[in-house]
């Protein structure tokens, strides 16, 4: 076993509570003429910055940031990603657009638009630009499209014949057939928090969104009935349904929170900080997580189960995806241009891919939009 695989009991905790002590001791700290010691984490912290500075300035300075993110990242990283290690595409956020990648390693942009996500097979994408929701063939080609104000998180659900995207529109809630027929607002238009919203799998349209003030509310948007509604939870992140639909998946800035279908009351609350982000493993109810330095895997049916590191590394980690089998976790690294595909059950096994951001027309390291299901 590895050293720093060795997990001390509360370490985490421990950590947070020691740096807000020493951040308390510093910020409170009386002015004095001669030199002071910098924290080591504001050392860490200047240097990161200062090589981000450089590398934006200079040549030289894009050596250096270079040099950093091979410090951080894994050494032997292939330079391209030539293909996946499994079957799906990958729908891939840029500075430029999303692009659509396919097992062969094939990339294409999409269009001109913000974000994308997939429809319930994989047969088209849901797409959206500051003024309209589209949708849109794995081709590239507009199927269709509409036009309203401040539009975000388009998600599509439903079953194969019968589908329903639901959005933001200037923070109302709205929802859309899925051949763009009878958009309206969603039951009572509420005003609905900056999470995207989720369909539960299965042919019956219930959706769970956030309002305003971070209660979950799960609804069916045929009959506006509305199947529960939590209490608040702060700094709500993300909301995903594992794959059987039996299990809503809450991320906060401060956990994880399971609900059922049926009951507003959480099956279990898990306070876990610095979560980055979660998803469900599309066989089960375990769940991947990337949280600062580290991915790990959390039984969903066992919150309170100490849960297993798979990875970790300098830098942090930012978002992860699962294969539509289950084999392989995608993580995103973003302070090391990196993408990570591992082997939760496989011993550890890591393939690593650098220059993602190059890979995806520059600009900010890109988000990674869904794995879905090989082509049809």
């Amino acid at each position: 076993m590895r050293l720093d695989d060795v997990r001390i009991p509360d370490e985490d905790a421990a950590e947070d509570r020691a740096w807000h002590v020493a951040r308390a001791a510093y910020e409170s700290r009386a002015p004095a003429p001669h030199a002071r010691r910098v924290p080591v984490r504001a050392l860490v912290l200047a240097g990161a910055i200062l090589a981000v500075a450089a590398a934006a300035a200079s040549p030289p300075g894009r050596a250096v940031l270079s040099s950093v993110r091979k410090a951080i990242g894994e050494e032997h990283a292939a330079r391209a990603l030539t293909r996946l290690p499994t079957g799906g595409r990958l729908i891939v956020e840029s500075s430029s657009g999303p692009w659509l990648v396919s097992e062969d390693g094939s990339k294409r942009l999409l269009g001109d638009f913000v974000d994308a996500a997939w429809s319930p097979h994989g047969l088209y994408v849901v797409a959206t630009q500051a003024d309209a929701v589209a949708a849109v063939d794995p081709g590239g080609r507009v199927r269709w499209s509409l036009a309203r104000p401040s539009v975000r998180f388009a998600r599509w659900g439903g079953s194969r014949t019968d589908t329903r995207i639901a959005y933001l529109a200037r923070r109302r809630l709205r929802v859309v057939a899925g051949d763009g027929t009878g958009d309206r607002p969603a039951c009572g238009s509420p005003t609905a928090a900056a999470v995207a919203p989720t369909w539960r799998p299965g042919p019956v349209h219930l959706l769970a969104y956030a309002d305003a003030h971070g209660r979950i509310s799960v609804v069916d948007t045929d009959t506006c009935s509305v199947s529960w509604r939590s209490s608040p939870i702060a700094g709500l992140r993300s909301l995903e349904w594992s794959d059987d639909g039996r299990r809503l998946l809450a991320v906060s800035r401060s956990g994880l929170t399971l609900f059922g279908v049926a009951a507003a009351h959480p099956l279990s609350v898990r306070p876990l900080a610095r979560v980055a982000a979660a998803a469900f493993d599309p066989r089960s109810h375990r769940i991947g997580i990337v949280r600062g330095r580290e991915v790990l895997l959390l039984d969903g049916d066992h919150l309170g189960r100490r849960p297993r590191r798979v990875f970790a590394g300098a830098g942090g980690f930012s978002d992860l995806a699962w294969s539509p089998d289950g084999r392989w976790l995608l993580v995103a690294w973003a302070g090391a241009d990196q993408w990570l595909f591992l082997r939760p059950d496989g011993g550890g096994r890591v393939r690593a891919v650098g220059s993602i951001a190059e890979q995806f027309g520059g600009g900010r390291f890109p988000k990674l939009g869904g794995w879905c299901c090989p082509a049809q």
